[in-house]
């Protein structure tokens, strides 16, 4: 009987601890301060980011460019060893105040076993990206941080409404989102800590250190140029891996440029994502201003947020 008891109290302190974990949340951002611009991923080898230096300087900002911006080694922005490098050379340089992933593609899943976090974790700082980088998001979150999915450097259409939504979440400043309620919309309401990013990359992590963890999370996703039953497979692998069933709530940002086989998959993509989450009766916003599009308003991953969803609007609240 006191070993069962034993072990029990033993199961109590690490549920407690569990529920006691708090995110860290990065120093906001002061004007003087410096970001930096590197690329995990795909290459930019373009002479394209003025707009988005001046964009900075308006802010009151300072720009470092990473040794990455240029290298052209195939698709990527130089070897595995050289994007780890920049991006670990900005982590651990104290006057860096935030990270800016200068576009998506692939390659950051090469780099991210590369990177050694214990200067950031002593002084973290905030990164920033979505798409490819949803993988530095994810990563981070597990290790207990904070990050921004949001507009890159690249993104020079990026609405006013987007670039604002950046600035403020690089400041502190006050974040809420109200947008008109789509039709297929899960009314209710829910409080957790905001998770993910793009959708595919998600999938692509499962059973990695870096994999979601959905324990009583919101749930965002969004994507890109996928066939419909690809969508649909990876629903369906992440209600086998048990991330759906532990949810709060779900955010569905944009799925641009779906595709269908000859044989048509039957359902479109947000009646998949219904199909598959509807068991669960939580709240889920459908056609989210974040993705890839123009209007990709920024979200801070690893911050508690309440989702508030009637057939009037839906809101997303930053706490």
């Amino acid at each position: 009987m006191k070993k069962y008891l034993f072990y029990f109290l033993i199961s109590l302190v690490f549920t407690n601890l569990h529920a006691q974990k708090k995110m860290i949340i990065p120093p906001y951002l002061q004007k003087g301060d410096t970001i930096a611009i590197v690329a995990t991923a795909r290459k930019n080898v373009e002479d394209n980011l003025q707009p988005a230096i001046e964009w900075l300087h308006n802010w009151g900002l300072e720009v470092v460019i990473g040794k990455t911006i240029g290298l052209d080694y195939n698709q990527l922005a130089g070897t595995d060893q050289e994007r780890a490098a920049d991006f670990q050379t900005m982590m651990d340089n104290p006057n860096i105040k935030a990270i800016w992933c200068v576009r998506g593609g692939y390659g950051t899943i090469r780099m991210i076993d590369l990177l050694d976090f214990t200067k950031f974790k002593q002084s973290p700082k905030w990164v920033i990206g979505f798409s490819d980088v949803t993988v530095l998001h994810s990563h981070l979150n597990n290790l207990g941080f904070a990050s921004i999915h949001g507009i890159m450097p690249v993104s020079v259409k990026a609405t006013e409404e987007a670039k604002e939504s950046l600035r403020k979440s690089l400041f502190g400043e006050s974040l809420e989102y109200t947008v008109p309620c789509d039709p297929m919309n899960r009314y209710g309401s829910a409080k957790g800590e905001l998770v993910g990013g793009n959708l595919s990359i998600l999938y692509s992590l499962l059973g990695s250190s870096s994999a979601i963890d959905c324990t009583d999370k919101i749930l965002f996703i969004e994507d890109l140029d996928e066939y419909l039953y690809h969508i649909d497979r990876m629903m369906m692998n992440l209600k086998r891996n048990g991330c759906l069933e532990s949810l709060k709530g779900i955010i569905v940002g944009g799925m641009t440029k779906m595709h269908d086989n000859e044989i048509p998959w039957g359902k479109n993509v947000l009646e998949i994502i219904d199909d598959v989450t509807k068991p669960y009766h939580i709240p889920v916003i459908y056609n989210f201003p974040a993705g890839h599009s123009a209007d990709n308003h920024a979200l801070i991953l690893g911050k508690q947020v309440t989702l508030e969803v009637n057939d009037l609007e839906s809101k997303v609240i930053f706490d």
